[in-house]
């Protein structure tokens, strides 16, 4: 299904529900709460009854966004249509959907999105799943409220790390000036999401640093139950510790593992332009960006690192192969 039908398609079917589900992946990240409280609150100025589900909440650092305190932990109630936005796999759905069907719509950014919904509005090419929504709202007789402006912003400002990654785009920067005079402040945005943070999430990225390793061009580090309840952190995620690592000189890919209840190990990657781990995380049952992946996985901490690890340096030493090889032809 090309693009320009999917989006007739959900221009259809937004005007023929009266209530909507709109929700996003756990451990959600600004892109996540930004997309769900932009579409849904949008939704809502044209008279739709609106819930807004994430299954582990928003996030301390995201709680500034008008309307999040809106976002539950699952709906209720019967719904017309479900939209799950900046997910690439039902399962990082978590129990958001649990007594309910798969979901009608599925708008993403992910390349390794697997369109699992009924109508399924995947673009790579754009930097967030915010800039998907921005970019069809008029089409989609939605408004652009300054709560809704905040929202997008919020969610391509935090994707983008404030603009630095290697997809950033002129229409992206476009967006972002548009979003400007709706009424955003960008500086006060970029400030709460990126710079701010809570003391008990420095601790935590202390806990980490302090075990921070180094195998030639790949570093990485683990963060425990132990080393969570240590600091006080409430979070499950790393407190964004990854992009930090992602900022040393000479690294070409670092790793965060965060150990989960339930017997469960949350693994980051990032890496520098030119080398896809998140062909990694898939074999591993994860997915995301060339560039920035994760997954989920189940069993013993020291194993799974042991085993991500192995895999990772087999990505290096296949990619140096292959630039050697490249040198070679030329």
């Amino acid at each position: 299904m090309d693009s320009n039908n999917s989006v007739a398609l959900i221009q259809d079917r937004f005007q023929k529900a009266g209530r909507i589900l709109v929700l996003s992946h756990i451990r959600p990240d600004g892109d996540a709460v930004g997309s769900v409280l932009g579409l849904g609150l949008a939704l809502q100025e044209v008279g739709k009854q609106v819930q807004m589900v994430i299954a582990d909440g928003v996030p301390v650092s995201l709680k500034h966004l008008p309307g999040s305190e809106l976002i539950r932990n699952g709906p209720n109630g019967e719904v017309d249509l479900i939209i799950c936005l900046d997910c690439s796999d039902q399962d990082r759905l978590g129990n958001a959907l649990e007594g309910y069907p798969l979901p009608d719509i599925n708008i993403d950014h992910h390349a390794t999105n697997q369109g699992f919904a009924q109508i399924n509005l995947i673009d790579t090419a754009a930097v967030s799943t915010t800039e998907i929504i921005y970019t069809h709202l008029m089409a989609w007789g939605l408004p652009l409220t300054k709560m809704v402006a905040d929202a997008l912003l919020t969610g391509l400002i935090t994707d983008t790390i404030g603009f630095r990654t290697s997809n950033i785009s002129s229409k992206a920067l476009r967006m972002a000036a548009d979003l400007l005079e709706a009424g955003s402040d960008l500086s006060n945005l970029y400030h709460l999401a990126l710079v701010n943070r809570t003391y008990e999430a420095i601790r935590f990225w202390g806990a980490g640093l302090s075990l921070l390793e180094r195998d030639g061009s790949i570093i990485w580090t683990t963060l425990s139950m132990a080393d969570r309840k240590s600091v006080g952190y409430g979070g499950r995620d790393d407190a964004d510790l990854i992009n930090l690592l992602s900022a040393i000189s000479g690294v070409e890919i670092c790793l965060v593992f965060v150990e989960q209840p339930n017997g469960r190990v949350k693994v980051s990657w990032r890496s520098v332009l030119g080398i896809d781990v998140s062909q990694v995380a898939m074999s591993f049952g994860g997915g995301g960006h060339p560039v920035a992946a994760g997954a989920e996985i189940t069993g013993n901490l020291e194993e799974i690192r042991s085993q991500v690890l192995q895999e990772t340096f087999c990505l290096i030493r296949d990619n140096h192969k292959q630039y050697h090889m490249d040198g070679i032809k030329k």
